[in-house]
């Protein structure tokens, strides 16, 4: 078997394979680049040791199943048989469900989350969007500390446990989109420095010195993030990829690294003859993320818009601190704005960045359906002092208002697990670190952080708790116990709309007509002949929808259809979808 790694700085490097040791040659074809040849199979231990020094783990490495610290193994896709012939699933017109596999279940295994994969068929989801899967330090963790970009982290399952699922969901008829993280790599087990220069002090991120994608050295830091990329789509199956925080990109080159890889991505789905798609986190605000190439943007399918998230959580809770503030000040036209134009911010002050931010949408270019909206995610939930969600903070008829606008509106509609029960159990931060430092050092860190907005230590959770993790774990048992089976109820019935009414699935933007009263704290917004209305108040709405005649096609409280005069009265805390003739 042929082993290869880029190591530019070294002057020998010696492979280490079941105990016998192998001085790799330079590839003469390719500056940095050493390979030799020794014999192995799947399952086959190795590592790298430069210039004599530790035996380290392969930077591409497909397999660590002793944790990001131990040797890598050999991986042999082939021997696996696919049992689902996968022609794929578009973008345009699905319901993505994103899942944290170790909390998804309290076994926390990737055979576990698929064996109630028929739970989001039923829901009518068409993609479950996995959380982060590369090997991480210890057992539980969020998954944004990975380092081996190639790898499942073992304690899911490793990799033939990630190929089970996805022909499980594929046997379903669900897409597969991953969440990768091309922005930072994790402390622990993190050797990428040693063999070459994949960080550069060029840049600095929230997590020290930047990835480097245009420093010297960055043409193979490049290849090695898309590659990466392509393995998973490739040798996994997956449908699609969540770039994590593509705005800590940091890269000056003429061809921007998404650009570089959304071309390497769009190539391999003509090769596959199956779409496939990259969906960036980005606070961005800009347009060029989502604009194809040949139109001068970056060319990626889609973006989680967080405007739209940040406008209804204030318009439903009333919170104004942080990042809020600006979408606290009118959420009745904030919400009215994002519906009808995509973002809120469009190049306008923001008062939490102290400057302007954003640029506006081309409606008539940008389809809606490339911007995901949603009520929650793990960062909205999750990163909230005590990882409370919405079904802690409002009645169960403000969470059938949250799902309606999620459901009904123009974007690609994204839920984050255990929403559409109302699920009582909070998603909280937790970790394992193995480095003792690490972990008090995360600890004081997380306690400080939100001491500085007024909480008491003793009331922000401790990450490196097993407890932190099992209140996170989903309580599977609540579907068939009030509310909980109403709410869940509700999502079905939405999604359901969804999928039948061709007018909620339409990525014309610029057809969506939005009305609303800030001081009653109503909305209501039409798309083509469906007429969507909610009332966020207490008291009784009369919503004014238009002389034709509509017919309620679902409400959350029984409802009138409207009379001559147009007007729908709705109850307090309540939504309706109708259908006009």
């Amino acid at each position: 078997m042929q082993f290869e790694v880029w190591a530019p700085q070294a002057d020998r490097v010696t492979l280490h394979c079941e105990g016998a040791t192998r001085a790799l040659e330079r590839d003469p074809d390719r500056a940095g680049w050493w390979c030799g040849e020794a014999d192995a199979r799947d399952g086959t231990r190795y590592g790298f040791a430069l210039d004599d020094g530790p035996v380290l783990p392969d930077p591409r490495s497909r397999r660590q199943p002793d944790g990001p610290d131990g040797l890598s193994a050999v991986v042999d896709h082939a021997p696996y048989e696919w049992r689902t012939e996968w022609a794929g699933l578009p973008l345009p017109g699905s319901v993505l469900y994103e899942l944290h596999v170790g909390t998804y279940t309290r076994e926390g295994t990737l055979d576990a989350a698929a064996e109630r994969l028929g739970h989001l068929v039923e829901l009518g989801v068409t993609h479950v969007e996995l959380m982060p899967l590369s090997p991480f330090p210890g057992r539980h963790g969020w998954g944004y500390e990975g380092v081996s970009l190639w790898a499942v982290h073992e304690p899911y399952g490793g990799p033939e446990a990630l190929k089970r699922f996805v022909d499980r969901a594929h046997e379903l008829g669900l897409g597969v989109v991953l969440d990768v993280v091309h922005n930072h790599f994790g402390p622990s087990g993190n050797y990428l420095p040693v063999f070459g220069p994949y960080l550069t002090d060029t840049h600095q991120t929230p997590w020290g010195a930047a990835v480097n994608l245009d420093a010297p050295g960055s043409d193979e830091v490049r290849a090695y993030l898309v590659e990466s990329s392509l393995a998973w789509l490739r040798d996994y199956r997956i449908d699609g990829l969540r770039l994590d925080a593509v705005h800590a990109l940091a890269d000056t080159r003429a061809c921007h690294f998404l650009e570089e890889l959304s071309t390497a991505v769009d190539a391999l789905a003509t090769d596959l003859g199956r779409p496939l798609y990259l969906i960036a986190e980005s606070d961005l605000n800009d347009p060029r993320l989502i604009t194809a190439r040949a139109e001068g943007g970056l060319g990626l399918h889609a973006q989680w818009n967080d405007d739209f998230h940040h406008t209804l959580h204030t318009a439903l809770t009333g919170e104004s601190q942080g990042y809020y503030a600006d979408f606290a000040r009118a959420p009745m036209a904030g919400l009215a704005k994002t519906l009808a134009g995509g973002y809120f911010h469009d190049d306008t002050y923001s008062s939490f960045r102290g400057r302007r931010h954003g640029r506006p949408l081309d409606r008539t270019r940008v389809g809606a359906h490339r911007l995901l909206g949603y009520s929650q995610t793990h960062d909205q939930v999750g990163n909230r002092a005590q990882g409370d969600r919405l079904a802690s903070l409002l009645s169960p008829g403000l969470l059938a208002c949250a799902a309606t606008l999620t459901l009904t509106a123009p974007f690609t509609p994204m839920l984050f697990m255990g929403e559409e029960w109302a699920a009582s159990t909070p998603w909280q931060f937790f970790t394992d670190h193995t480095d003792p430092e690490l972990a008090e050092a995360v600890r004081r860190g997380r306690r400080r952080e939100f001491a500085a907005h007024g909480w008491a230590e003793e009331d922000v959770p401790d990450p490196q708790d097993p407890a932190t993790r099992e209140r996170s774990c989903l309580d599977w048992s609540e579907l068939d116990a009030e509310p909980h089976a109403r709410v869940l109820d509700w999502y079905r019935r939405l999604i359901a709309l969804r999928h039948a009414q061709p007018d909620l699935t339409d990525p014309d933007l610029a057809d969506t007509k939005v009305a609303y009263d800030e001081q009653e704290r109503w909305l209501a917004f039409r798309r083509g002949d469906v007429r969507v209305a909610v009332n966020l108040a207490k008291e009784p709405a009369a919503i004014p929808l238009g002389p034709r005649k509509a017919a309620v096609l679902a409400a959350w409280e029984p409802v009138e259809a409207p009379g001559a005069d147009g007007v729908l009265q709705v109850p307090g805390e309540s939504s309706v979808v109708l259908l006009q003739g």
